[in-house]
């Protein structure tokens, strides 16, 4: 009696086969995906990209030209946390009693400013500074804020509406606030559009400031 044959089928065997496109899983390569940082909501729109590129070229004319950069970095360095506004506010109030009410009411509308801007809007936007590989021909302190809108030419506006108020020298102090504001952009700190915004920002405080306390000019 023949015993039956086992019919075992023999399993397939089973070939791995390296694909060099395959890709593995994150867990197994250990490699992260690095991903652009988004842009943020200004840096989407065509208009102000295109306005931030156009007020930048034309700074390149200038820039390198070292009367040019001193003169910028200097004053952008006296427009550091409004120190350049008190200088003149603490020189004025030597004068007498008005213009020490109005250096005061310059320090607290200053510091409001700082708090509205630099605690809330730029929260807010946290939009990302210009990045310059460039060497800059002077030290330069690096703000730890986010770029809009620019502190400096909020600070500035606010200031020039205030200490010109009721003056022959009005236009000065507007004058001088434009200079510290676009030396933001000359120095690569701030784009054009964080200017504009915080001269906006600026005009709309100092403007407020002045009918909550209108000061002894603003009282006559």
């Amino acid at each position: 009696m023949t015993s039956p044959r086992s019919s075992t089928t023999p399993s397939p065997s089973i070939t791995a086969v390296y694909d060099p496109s395959a890709e593995e899983p994150d867990h197994l390569s250990g490699a992260s995906e690095t991903t652009d940082a988004p842009e943020g909501l200004l840096d989407r729109i065509e208009a102000i990209r295109q306005l931030d590129e156009t007020v930048d070229r034309a700074f390149d004319r200038i820039r390198g030209n070292p009367v040019a950069d001193r003169a910028f970095y200097a004053i952008t360095e006296l427009g550091d946390f409004g120190l350049l506004w008190m200088l003149i506010g603490a020189v004025r109030a030597l004068r007498g009693d008005e213009e020490i009410e109005e250096f005061v009411r310059l320090a607290v509308a200053m510091g409001v400013e700082s708090v509205l801007v630099n605690g809330i809007i730029k929260t807010a936007f946290k939009r990302e500074r210009p990045v310059t590989q460039q060497e800059r021909p002077h030290n330069l302190r690096i703000p730890l804020t986010t770029s809009f809108p620019s502190g400096h030419a909020s600070s500035a506006m606010t200031a020039a509406i205030l200490l010109g108020q009721g003056r022959r020298t009005a236009p000065l102090y507007v004058a001088l606030g434009l200079m510290v504001a676009f030396s933001r952009v000359y120095v690569r700190i701030h784009h054009a559009s964080d200017v504009l915004g915080g001269l906006a920002v600026g005009a709309v405080l100092g403007k407020v400031a002045t009918k909550i306390w209108p000061g002894p000019r603003g009282r006559r």
